[in-house]
């Protein structure tokens, strides 16, 4: 659920980073890009009008592989779009599980408030074997109308929620109210839910080196940068066509593309100042950042993976409720060769020790001004024509 900005101009040795623009608050945004963001139409079918919801989901890269199937009366079948996988940073999809999870709560929710009562069942043909998913179902939903089923209320916070990657106040520490109101948020699933701030300063500065060297590591592995390459969204014509990926909308890269001087079929050396710039900046985010959160689970089966997911949403509407951002750390929690030491450090920090325990979620958390909206690619690109 992360958002890189690489920069380099072809061929040449000139190089530039992107600005406050490739975060995706550029106000260069094209319209119909967010306009999911504006909420489903009041008119709108009933299962339509739930899935203009969970759509604005966040998910790895802002890929959006969900596929639903809505063949059957009052049922929403949920399949993966094996076209829309991380295999280089991902290599298991665990975190497109998680994913999935994300969807799958936000549809939860904004049933409730139509009276709605999911019978959620996972993996109905069987799940996934633990190497990539497959064309079977993740999740088979049934709506069954219920005037009984209470609202979430944190159905309020759907449309408001960003993952902010910008630099947090330093100054500001989470409060104990919003801790407590993230940990409650986990409650409906087993997972161990823990959280580090200023009281904490010798754990804090490990979790920073964690993080920064998690950082490094992915950016200097070509493979793994040309995957963000990939799905890397440069201007608002981009933007608007794909709706979905890496968001860049730096003026001056916009023109260079137009140009033909960015190039983004190479990765840029480790060296260049595309991947130092980046690491630096990087640097002086972890430092502003006042909070670290954390969820650990018994298991890493799939079911576990999803409902993972399920709670980290939670977890970040419950903060978003208190004024709180977050962004995800996933680097150092990825299953690729080169991040097995951090992986190692990052478990041992955190206190995680039997084989089958994972660290499903961990992220910074702060106050920072509020985060524009990533793309969306609305329902209709997520339905499945039967």
């Amino acid at each position: 659920m992360d958002r890189r900005q690489f920069i380099r101009v072809a061929g040449g040795g000139v190089i530039l980073a992107a600005g406050a623009a490739a975060t995706g608050c550029s106000a260069a945004m094209p319209a119909e890009a967010i306009a999911p963001w504006q909420g489903p139409p009041a008119q709108a079918d009933l299962r339509r009008w739930i899935l203009g919801y969970a759509i604005l989901a966040p998910h790895s890269h802002n890929l959006q592989s969900w596929l639903v199937d809505l063949s059957v009366p009052d049922q929403i079948v949920l399949r993966c779009d094996l076209q829309r996988l991380l295999p280089e940073t991902d290599p298991y999809s665990r975190q497109i599980m998680m994913s999935h999870g994300t969807f799958i709560e936000l549809l939860d929710i904004a049933a409730r408030e139509r009276g709605q009562r999911t019978e959620v069942t996972l993996f109905p043909e069987g799940a996934f074997g633990p190497d990539k998913p497959d064309t079977r179902p993740v999740a088979s939903i049934r709506l069954v109308a219920d005037a009984a089923v209470p609202k979430d209320p944190l159905f309020a916070q759907i449309l408001k929620r960003h993952t902010n990657r910008a630099a947090y106040d330093p100054a500001r520490a989470v409060p104990a109210s919003a801790w407590q109101a993230m940990a409650e948020a986990v409650k409906p699933h087993p997972l161990r839910f823990g959280f580090a701030g200023p009281d904490q300063p010798d754990l804090m500065a490990q979790q920073r080196a964690v993080a920064a060297e998690a950082w490094r590591i992915e950016m200097v592995t070509p493979r793994t940068i040309m995957e963000s390459y990939k799905v890397l969204r440069v201007g608002p014509e981009e933007v608007a066509r794909h709706r979905d990926g890496l968001t860049l909308l730096d003026p001056t890269v916009v023109w260079m593309a137009r140009l033909g001087l960015f190039d983004r079929s190479r990765a840029p050396g480790p060296d260049d100042y595309a991947t130092t710039s980046q690491i630096k900046d990087f640097g002086k985010k972890l430092e502003s950042t006042p909070g670290f959160l954390w969820m650990v689970s018994e298991a890493n089966d799939r079911v576990t993976q999803v409902n993972a997911g399920r709670a980290y949403v939670r977890v970040q509407l419950a903060g978003t409720a208190q004024g709180v951002v977050m962004q995800p750390l996933q680097q150092a929690l990825q299953e690729y060769p080169e991040q097995a030491a951090v992986h190692a450090q990052i478990r041992r920090l955190l206190g995680v020790a039997a084989p089958a325990q994972t660290v499903q979620m961990w992220a910074r958390v702060g106050f920072a001004p509020s985060a524009g909206p990533a793309p969306r690619r609305g329902v209709d690109a997520h339905i499945v024509r039967t």
